[in-house]
């Protein structure tokens, strides 16, 4: 028999996500996001989760669903913008919120995913990064009640440099644009942002991949993530519509075929 790691559906592919487990969750915005399995994790009803993803999704979209019904309990994160809810929460004292810089947040991933146990940065150096004191959690009546730790600071070569640990979870879900029935898989330009870091990061880690093709049809010089790091991969719903996050758009220039006169 054939290896595979296809499975028949995403709500197969999350089953065994349980209550107060760990999740890296890959995209940026509304890019690259694993919405299927996201919404399969909805429908799972696993509750207390904390939560490894640049952002957290948008009001009633991706990682927004599960916030909505309060089953997320602690965040770690680079942004908080475009989810009110997301804000609500943090300044309620409902969500536990570790912002990080962004950079930060994608060497944390990568360096759990290449068994670094910490590094050091010269990023968040003289702030209260380093210094601890940031809100975690806020209590109802807008104190602190849970703040950053205090983080090492060494001198290397004249230069102050904060000691990150690194992250790893529980599982990792991510989307690919190609994937094979072993795992190996590849994103296409943008959404090729935190998913290959998250997909390193997670002990389960678990692929909706938009084009499915057999092991062996994939030029390994293309692959972003080998297969070696994927447990568990499910075809994308294709009749899924591509959300756009913001349209901007202007007035045609006097002129112009439908334009103003």
């Amino acid at each position: 028999m054939a290896l595979t790691k296809v499975v028949d559906s995403a709500t197969a592919a999350v089953e065994d996500v349980g209550d107060g487990a760990s999740l890296s969750v890959g995209g940026f915005g509304l890019c690259g996001v694993p919405v299927d399995l996201i919404d399969a994790l909805v429908e799972n009803g696993a509750t207390d989760l904390s939560v490894v993803s640049n952002n957290c999704g948008v009001d009633g979209w991706g990682l927004g669903r599960l916030l909505q019904q309060h089953r997320i309990a602690r965040v770690t994160s680079s942004y908080v913008g475009e989810n009110k809810e997301f804000a609500r929460q943090f300044l309620a004292g409902e969500l536990e919120v570790e912002l990080i810089p962004q950079g930060t947040l994608a060497e944390r991933l990568r360096a759990g995913g290449c068994g670094i146990p910490a590094f050091y940065t010269p990023a968040g150096v003289g702030t209260l990064v380093a210094e601890g004191g940031l809100p975690w959690r806020y209590a109802p009546d807008g104190t602190v009640s849970v703040a950053s730790p205090p983080r090492e600071v060494r001198e290397f070569g004249g230069r102050q440099y904060v000691l990150e640990h690194a992250i790893t979870t529980d599982f990792a879900l991510v989307r690919a644009s190609r994937g094979d029935t072993v795992g190996n898989l590849v994103f296409d330009k943008a959404t090729r942002n935190f998913n290959p870091l998250c997909a390193m990061a997670g002990r389960v880690t678990i692929a909706e991949v938009e084009e499915l093709v057999p092991a062996g049809t994939l030029d390994p010089a293309v692959v972003h993530v080998p297969g070696i790091f994927v447990q568990r991969v499910v075809r994308a719903d294709p009749s899924r519509e591509k959300h756009i996050e913001k349209r901007t758009v202007r007035p045609r220039a006097a002129g112009v075929e439908g334009g103003a006169a």
